[in-house]
């Protein structure tokens, strides 16, 4: 046999290049559709290319799918990963700056439900979509619809999703047999605002195996009168209050065995943030509660030294 021409190669090899470029080409060209938090079909005649995120875990969520690059502006509280406190911020969440935002061009912007922007955005032709994730199914659900958007393959979301779950089961291994079933207070924000049972971060606890003392029944971040807390007496108490404003005492909350014992975990505004927020740094929080958890609940080992071994 006749050896192949080495220009012949490499002009199948240019034209198998140029097919895939195409073929990527026509890929992102494809229109797009998703369903929000609204119950609203938004169509897209393709893929984003310029991003405007208002919500934190939304923004965390777009750049765990490794399309950071779209963002072209965010949220006074979108601060992970680094990359993305170098874009515009067009204001907060609830109360952005319209004008600021249109001048960036957005394809869409993603911002949570509860936000009061949505309408006056869509009234000016920027299509916009909602999405608030509050649980564990919320995540992984968001994370999908995310990837949809993106015009990215599902398997991208659920390898996500595999990494998050993966390490909050990982958490919940390394949790000290005498730590389990420890009664614990997680407060969100100044208030106080408890996490409760059925949001993402009770969902964790339940997962480390301790139990959280704000039932299912008060809904997922109730405000709480202090005597509550008081009353149910927790064993630990975790506060991701970012402002820090948690360090003031509630009336009556020195009786509380927590605190007489100093089994708190106050988290600083990076940790805070990183337990608070809904995304993909869920794996992260689980780690951060279960050393808590650890260093709060489970036993030391003694030393020589030690008073409960001196003579």
């Amino acid at each position: 046999m006749k050896p192949i021409p080495v220009r012949r190669i490499l002009w199948v090899i240019a034209i198998l290049i140029v097919l895939g470029l195409l073929m990527a080409g026509l890929a992102r060209a494809q229109p797009v559709q998703v369903t929000d938090d609204r119950g609203r079909a938004v169509t897209l005649s393709r893929p984003p290319q310029r991003i405007v995120s208002l919500l934190p875990s939304l923004t965390e969520t777009i750049c765990a799918l490794d399309q950071c690059h779209r963002l072209v502006g965010v949220d006074r509280y979108s601060n992970y990963p680094a990359s993305v406190q170098k874009l515009p911020k067009v204001g907060g969440g609830l109360d952005p700056n319209i004008e600021a935002i249109v001048a960036l061009r957005p394809d869409v912007v993603v911002m949570s439900v509860s936000s009061r922007a949505g309408e006056r955005l869509e009234a000016l032709g920027v299509k916009v979509v909602t999405l608030e994730p509050k649980t564990h199914a919320d995540v992984q659900r968001v994370l999908g619809t995310m990837a949809r958007l993106l015009g990215q393959p599902d398997d991208a979301a659920r390898k996500v999703w595999r990494v998050i779950d993966a390490a909050v089961s990982a958490a919940a291994q390394s949790l000290a047999p005498e730590a389990r079933n420890t009664r614990v207070y997680f407060e969100v924000s100044r208030g106080p605002y408890g996490a409760g049972e059925s949001s993402f971060i009770g969902e964790t606890l339940t997962r480390l195996g301790v139990k959280n003392i704000v039932p299912v029944s008060l809904g997922p971040f109730p405000r709480l009168n202090p005597e509550f807390v008081v009353r149910a007496n927790p064993d630990l108490i975790m506060m991701g209050n970012r402002s820090m404003q948690n360090m003031v005492p509630y009336p009556g909350w020195d009786t509380i065995k927590a605190v007489r014992e100093q089994r708190l975990c106050v988290y600083g505004p990076d940790d805070s943030d990183t337990v608070v927020r809904p995304g993909p740094r869920m794996a992260e929080a689980a780690r951060l509660m279960a050393q808590c958890i650890n260093d709060k609940m489970a036993r030391k080992p003694q030393t020589a030294n030690s008073p409960a071994t001196r003579p």
